[in-house]
C-alpha cells in the first residue's frame, strides 16, 4: 500500500484518538453498522481530499465498511493530525497522503496520489480534486467519474461557478447546503474551534478585547456569538446588507473595515473571498493587533501585501508570526500562516458536530453510488450541484436527536389534513 505520512510510529496514539472521537459520533456509528451489513459502496473508488482529523478518520472507516476503496489526502497543508494519518494507514488499511506543514509541492503531490487512485466518486473540501481533474484529466471525467460530494462553502462557490460556465463534468452533492451541516458545523463547530485555535496560539484573554469578525455567514455568526460569550466586544464587517441588519439585531456593532481596522484587537476572517484584510487596513491597525483566518483558503488575508509593508518578520510563538511595519514600527501578529486557525493551532470541530456533517457525506456517497452506478438507478442526475436530499437531511437530524435521548412531537392526522388543504382558513 502506498502512503505518505510523517511518522508511522505515531499510529497507536492516532488510533486512541480516533476511537475517542468515535464515542461522540453516534449517527455515523449507526450508518457504519448498516454499511457493514449491506455494503452499499461496493465498487466505489472514493478519492477523498479532506482535513485529516480524528473525525475524518471515522468517516473514512465508515466508507470502507460500506465496501468502498478509499484513498485520502489533506485539503489544507496545516490541518493534518499526523498521528491520525499514520493510524489510518497502519490500523485501518486506508492509503493516506498527508503531513502537517507540508509545502505546496508536497500538498499537490498528495492530491495527485488521490487522483492516481482512479476514483469514480470524489469527496472534496475546497474542490481541489475536482479542479485538477477538470484541468488535467477531462477524459477520466467522461469515462470514470460518476459523481462527487463537496464539504465546504468555498468549494461550493467554485463548483457553482463551474456549473454556471457549463464546464462542470459530473454531478456533485453540496453537503455544505444540508441543514444538518451548515446550521451546526459552520455555526457551532467553527464558532468553538476558531476561538479555541486563537486561544491556543496566543493564550490571550478575549474578555474586553475588540474582536472584529469579517463576514456574518453561518461561520461568522458562530464566532461572533462565542466571542461575545467570552466577554469580547464584537464588531462585524459585511458586504451583504441583509446580513448586516441581522448582525445589528443580534447585538453587534457593524461598520466598514476601513473604520474597524483602527479599533480592532483581534481580526478573524470568515468570508471565502480574497484580500478582505489588505494593505490599507494593515497600516491602520493597532500595535500588537492579531489577525487570523478561519475561511478555507489562505487568501482572505493579503499576506504578500503585509510582507511588503514590513521591515522584519519573526516567529514569536508556535503558529504566531510577528510582522513589524516599516512605516510605523507597529507590530501585527499573523496566526497559522493565514490558514484555517481552528485546524492549524487547534483540533478542528468537536466530533459531536462533525457527526452530522460526515453522516451527510456518507449517505450522499451512498446516494450517488445508488443513482449513478449499476442498473438500479432511480434518479437522473445532470452535471449540476445538488443539495443533499431532504429525506437524508431529516433522517440525520432524527438520528441525532435519538442519540441524545430527545423526543419531539408528531403531527396529528387532523393537523396533516389542515396543512395540506387550501380550503380551511380562519
Amino acid at each position: 500500500m502506498k502512503y505518505h505520512v510523517k511518522d508511522i510510529k505515531l499510529a497507536n496514539e492516532g488510533k486512541r484518538r480516533i476511537e475517542w472521537a468515535e464515542r461522540e459520533m453516534p449517527v455515523l456509528r449507526l450508518i457504519k453498522q448498516r454499511f457493514l451489513k449491506e455494503k452499499p459502496l461496493k465498487g466505489v473508488r472514493a478519492g477523498c481530499c479532506l482535513h485529516v482529523t480524528t473525525e475524518t478518520a471515522n468517516l473514512m472507516i465508515t466508507l470502507k465498511a460500506g465496501g468502498a476503496q478509499v484513498t485520502l489526502c489533506a485539503s489544507n497543508p496545516l490541518s493534518t493530525q499526523d498521528d491520525v494519518a499514520s493510524a489510518l494507514v497502519k490500523h485501518y488499511g486506508i492509503p493516506t497522503f498527508a503531513i502537517k506543514g507540508e509545502d505546496n509541492k508536497t500538498y499537490y503531490s498528495h492530491i495527485q496520489a488521490v487522483i492516481d487512485s482512479r476514483p469514480n466518486v470524489t469527496m472534496d473540501d475546497g474542490a481541489d480534486v475536482v479542479g485538477i481533474l477538470h484541468k488535467k484529466y477531462p477524459e477520466r471525467i467522461e469515462s470514470e467519474i460518476v459523481g462527487g460530494t463537496e464539504e465546504t462553502t468555498t468549494g461550493v462557490v467554485r463548483l457553482r461557478a463551474m456549473e454556471k460556465d457549463g464546464v462542470l463534468g459530473y454531478p456533485i452533492i453540496s453537503v455544505n447546503d444540508a441543514d444538518t451541516k451548515h446550521l451546526f458545523d459552520n455555526r457551532y463547530g467553527t464558532g468553538q474551534s476558531t476561538i479555541d485555535g486563537v486561544i491556543r496560539a496566543t493564550n490571550i484573554l478575549l474578555s474586553g478585547k475588540n474582536v472584529v469578525v469579517v463576514g456574518y455567514g453561518w461561520c461568522g455568526r458562530g464566532v461572533a456569538s462565542r466571542a461575545k460569550g467570552m466577554g469580547a466586544n464584537v464588531i462585524v464587517t459585511e458586504i451583504d446588507p441583509t446580513k448586516g441588519i441581522e448582525a445589528v439585531m443580534d447585538g453587534f456593532q457593524v461598520m466598514p473595515m476601513s473604520k474597524a481596522a483602527a479599533i480592532g484587537d483581534i481580526f478573524i476572517t470568515l468570508t471565502g473571498n480574497t484580500s478582505v484584510l489588505r494593505a490599507e487596513h494593515f497600516v491602520k491597525m493597532k500595535d500588537g493587533a492579531i489577525i487570523c483566518n478561519s475561511g478555507h483558503f489562505n487568501v482572505e488575508i493579503d499576506i504578500p501585501a503585509l510582507e511588503k509593508l514590513s521591515k522584519s518578520v519573526k516567529e514569536v510563538r508556535n503558529f504566531v508570526q510577528e510582522f513589524t511595519l516599516r512605516s510605523s514600527g507597529r507590530k501585527i501578529h499573523l496566526l497559522g500562516e493565514g490558514r484555517l486557525i481552528n485546524l492549524a493551532a487547534a483540533e478542528g470541530h468537536p466530533a459531536s458536530v462533525m457527526d452530522m456533517s460526515f453522516a451527510n457525506q456518507a449517505l450522499s456517497a451512498e446516494y450517488m453510488a445508488k443513482n449513478r452506478m449499476g442498473n438500479n438507478r432511480e434518479v437522473t442526475l445532470e452535471n449540476k450541484v445538488y443539495p443533499v436530499p431532504k429525506d437524508i437531511d431529516r433522517e440525520i437530524a432524527r438520528l441525532k436527536l435519538l442519540s441524545m435521548g430527545i423526543l419531539i412531537d408528531k403531527l396529528t392526522p387532523e393537523q396533516e389534513k389542515y396543512l395540506a388543504s387550501w380550503q380551511e382558513g380562519t
